[in-house]
Formats: C-alpha cells, structure tokens, sequence
C-alpha cells in the first residue's frame, strides 16, 4: 500500500514510517524541510515538500499527524492561532488532494488529541462523552471537522484521539527523565488529574490496525486501557528511577508561570479506548508500569 505521512518526521511519524516500511508498504511523508527528515526517516522513503506535489504518487491511504506542538510556547492568542491554523490547513490541503485525484485513497487516519474532550474531572470518558468547552476542545474539534470533509470524497475517515505517548528519546518522558533523575521530580498540583497516556509502539500499531480494518471509521480514543492519575504516574516513575519525587510543584505556580497553557498539566481525563478494544485491537503495553519497565528497563 502507498501510504502518505505528515508528521513523518515526528516522535510517533518517524516509528510509523519504520514500521510500514518494515511491511513491506512504500511511504511518502510531506515536509518543509526534506534534508533534515531525510536524516529522520528509514532509506527508501519518499519525500516531498508540498502535499498537492503528492498527486501523481497516488496514494492509496493518509496518516495526518502534523501539527505545531502544543507545549512547547504559553498560549497567547497569536499562538493559539498558530496552533489551530498548523493543524487545520494541512489537513485542508490534504482534502483538496483527495478532490482533485481520479482515484482517492481509500482512508485516512487522522490525529486529534485527548484535549478533545477538555476537563473531565474523575468521569470515565469514552468516544461518547460530551466534551467540556476550553481551548484545547475547540482546537481538536476543528482540527476533526476539517478533516470531515475528506468523506465527501468517499474517504472513509478515521479520526484518533491521542493521549501522552510515552517511548525511549523522546516525547512526554524526555522532559521528564532529567528533573527526575536529579531527584527533582513531583506532582502537579493535587495529582489527582488523569494523564490519558499511551506506548509509542501501541500507538503505531493501533494506526495499522485502524488503516487495515475496513469496516472502522469515526473517532477512537488512542490512549491504554489503564489511565493513571498524574500522582500515580510519579510514583512509577521515581520507583522504576529509584529516586525520590516529593517536590510537589503548587498549581498556582504553575498557573503563574503557564498561564492558560498550565491547564494541559493541572486537568485531565480518565480516557478509555473503548472502540479500540470493542474492535479486538490488543495492547502489547496495557499498563504504566508495564509500558514504563519497556521503555527504562
């Protein structure tokens, strides 16, 4: 199968792009940057710098991954902007190659995030639960809407909802492993926010089984079946480190220093995978500790 990335070069796209490789599919991931990725990504794939370029590729599946991350700049209103237009735009541009190819691809998977469904206190969340309004919401939700458009095409759409992605050299543990290391880490705030967390190779497989299986489409939640409170999540990490984590960091502090941005720290969701696992998908890393012991040794 042809399968076109963005995101490609990404923490979770360059993993993607080495396991379709490794089955045998040919990958073309979309970049600005063409030289850098190419240092990123496996031999054999295919680069190209504008998505409309990729109509003569024929690409019969899409993985839309791309998007300026969104922790890593305070949320000021340009920056939101930022964040909404990096996600929104490429996934337009992504519709408008389904319309203008004689043969559209036969599906897309396309990322959201769990900030989808906003605060969700201590509620168990499925794909069913009513979203609580903020700003991480309504970026997902327009992030998902445009991404609609591509079944207009006969594109069938599926739309994953992704938690924290936990994985060696990078992601959600790489800014955690130094103050933790040091003896430095803690809870956020109370602690008692869920972190809807998920294994990097879990995620990789859950989009092969989503580009495979037909007869899925819709939102599904990409996240383990075992979400963890953030307090517990500290506690695993410090045993598996063998180093204390009793510096707890104030909520006020962090709202301080973050602003609106500390929300993505200080709330949270106990998001389930509940259309994943109705569907047979299995999960090689289904709790922290297991996915944790993975990936520290």
């Amino acid at each position: 199968m042809r399968v076109l990335v963005t995101g490609g070069s990404g923490f979770v796209g360059r993993r993607l792009c080495e396991r379709l490789m490794a089955s045998g599919h040919e990958v073309l991931v979309i970049s600005r940057d063409p030289d850098r990725a190419r240092e990123r990504l496996p031999a054999g794939v295919c680069l190209e710098t504008a998505i409309l370029n990729a109509i003569e590729w024929r690409p019969e599946a899409i993985v839309n991954l791309a998007g300026e991350p969104i922790a890593d700049k305070r949320w000021s209103e340009s920056q939101k902007q930022r964040l909404i237009e990096s996600r929104v735009n490429i996934t337009r541009d992504l519709v408008m190659l389904c319309r203008h190819m004689p043969t559209p691809p036969s599906v897309m998977v396309s990322g959201s995030a769990m900030g989808y469904y906003g605060d969700q206190g201590s509620r168990e969340v499925s794909e069913r639960t009513p979203p609580h309004d903020e700003f991480a919401h309504r970026l997902c939700e327009r992030w998902e809407n445009a991404a609609r458009e591509v079944e207009e095409c006969g594109v069938r759409l599926v739309i994953l909802r992704i938690g924290l992605v936990l994985g060696p050299n990078g992601g959600t543990l790489s800014r955690l492993l130094l103050p933790f290391k040091l003896g430095l880490g803690g809870r956020l705030g109370n602690g008692r926010q869920f972190m809807p967390w998920i294994h990097r190779e879990d995620l990789v497989s859950a989009i092969e089984f989503l580009l495979v299986n037909e007869g899925l489409a819709g939102p599904f939640n990409g996240s383990a079946p075992h979400p963890v409170t953030n307090a517990e999540f500290t506690k695993l990490l410090a045993k598996r480190l063998n180093r204390p984590a009793v510096l707890a960091v104030p909520a006020p502090l962090l709202k301080l220093g973050l602003g609106e941005m500390s929300r993505l720290l200080l709330t949270g969701a106990d998001m389930r995978p509940a259309r994943l696992q109705a569907a047979g998908f299995d999960f090689r890393f289904p709790t922290a500790d297991t996915a944790l012991a993975d990936i520290l040794g």
